[in-house]
């Protein structure tokens, strides 16, 4: 036998080792394995860590990461092969396991214990499992509007809280030649997850909203209690009132790059992003003198909220072979100060009762609103995929009818609803 043969046999060789081992659930020292589902690709390095610090405090569990993410996670629940433990953005592609009663109640740790009651009506609204606590939040991500604040103090505003105020701030702006907001709708997602969310959630109650919407099913229309159509008139037309008034003259062009860039340079006053895009704009100006504060849509103060997601939440499928080895991994990761590192180093906030608040001052304007409880989940990520949210967004801002827009979303809605068969509750599997 060849050199290059031989070396070929022990490849072959050592990957059906391995291939068994995973199989068998036992790493080579005998530990249990369990797969770990991670979704964050940005978060990578962190969790590494946090998996080989884990993997090295004990001699019982082996974790072994995966990060071929969420289309791949389904697929293996399908297949029966689900992972052991996911940490993963719960929205409707992961929510729909727990509808389901794929995933077992985690009511009983101590990382359920801890965790913040007010935010599980935010992860009810994709849907539950009756009698169980089927997903926990690890990491909130809260997003508003981002301003320059050197940009501010030479202009002489304050941060606005009201609608009347907004537009003096925009008003003054423009007549010293800055530009209020940059905009880039050519990207439809930023015009969705900022403009059309920020307008929506500022302006009315978005989860009472869509409890009314699915409690009106099929029957969704013009002569419905509830509709997009109704609902979503007023804060459609603030909204194009923004956008076709204060925003560069080039925005239809413009992509979420050139927004960073922009804004970097101080091309604009004001920016509807997350906390994603400072990272980006730090590449340019990385001394640049930011803040956040919630886009105000009514002359009420009261009504500021945050736009908020459930950027990660953690999850064990009923499916796995390794439940009990999981929750000690789940317990590990939900260590108040792991969350809290986590988060920081992400720009996040954490979902345990009592946590710290964040360090970073950038994102400093939104902490009293979370602190409070003053969020809302983006109206577009409330919708299923086959509604295409972002499209209606970018069309309106380009100028489409808006209340032919919504009507259309209202025949989307009443449609899906028509097809879907009733939801029941299961209080097991």
């Amino acid at each position: 036998m060849t050199t290059r043969a031989l070396r070929r046999l022990v490849a072959v060789v050592a990957a059906a080792t391995l291939a068994a081992t995973a199989l068998s659930g036992c790493s080579a020292d005998g530990r249990e394995t369990i797969r770990f589902t991670f979704s964050k690709r940005e978060a990578i390095d962190f969790m590494n860590k946090v998996v080989a610090d884990y993997n090295a405090s004990q001699d019982k569990v082996q974790v072994v990461m995966d990060t071929s993410g969420v289309d791949v996670v389904s697929a293996s629940f399908v297949r029966g092969n689900p992972p052991d433990i996911m940490l993963a953005n719960y929205n409707y592609e992961v929510a729909r396991f727990v509808e389901r009663c794929a995933l077992s109640d985690l009511a009983g740790t101590d990382a359920a214990r801890h965790s913040r009651d007010d935010l599980q009506p935010l992860l009810d609204q994709y849907g539950s499992c009756a009698g169980r606590t089927s997903a926990l939040p690890y990491s909130v991500m809260a997003a508003s509007v981002i301003y320059n604040k050197q940009i501010f103090a030479e202009n002489g505003l304050e941060v606005p809280t009201t609608w009347s105020e907004l537009l003096h701030v925009c008003d003054v702006l423009q007549a010293a030649g800055v530009t209020p907001f940059y905009a880039t709708f050519k990207d439809d997602w930023t015009i969705g997850q900022g403009w059309y969310d920020y307008s929506v959630g500022g302006s009315l109650d978005v989860l009472d909203f869509f409890d009314r919407l699915k409690a009106e099913g099929a029957d969704v229309g013009p002569d419905s209690d509830v509709s997009f159509e109704k609902d979503f008139a007023a804060p459609m037309d603030k909204m194009l009132q923004l956008t076709s008034t204060f925003v560069n003259k080039d925005a239809s062009s413009r992509g979420y790059g050139d927004g960073n860039l922009a804004f970097a340079k101080g091309q604009a006053a004001m920016y509807l992003q997350g906390p994603w895009a400072f990272s980006e704009i730090a590449k340019t100006s990385p001394d640049l003198d930011l803040g956040t504060f919630p886009l105000p849509m009514t002359d009420d103060p009261s009504d500021l909220k945050v736009r908020v997601n459930m950027d990660l939440a953690a999850m064990i499928p009923e499916g796995s072979g390794h439940k009990e080895a999981a929750r000690d991994f789940l317990e590990y990761l939900f260590e108040p100060d792991r969350v809290q590192a986590y988060n920081e180093s992400q720009l996040g906030f954490s979902p345990v009762e009592d946590a710290p608040d964040p360090s970073d001052p950038r994102i400093a304007g939104m902490i009293p609103f979370y602190n409070s409880g003053a969020v809302y989940q983006g109206p577009s990520v409330l919708v299923p995929k086959t509604i295409p949210v972002f499209n209606y967004a970018q069309a309106m801002v380009f100028g489409q009818s808006p209340a032919s827009v919504l009507r259309t979303m209202d025949q989307d809605w009443a449609r899906l609803a028509f097809r879907q068969p009733a939801s029941t509750d299961k209080e097991g599997q």
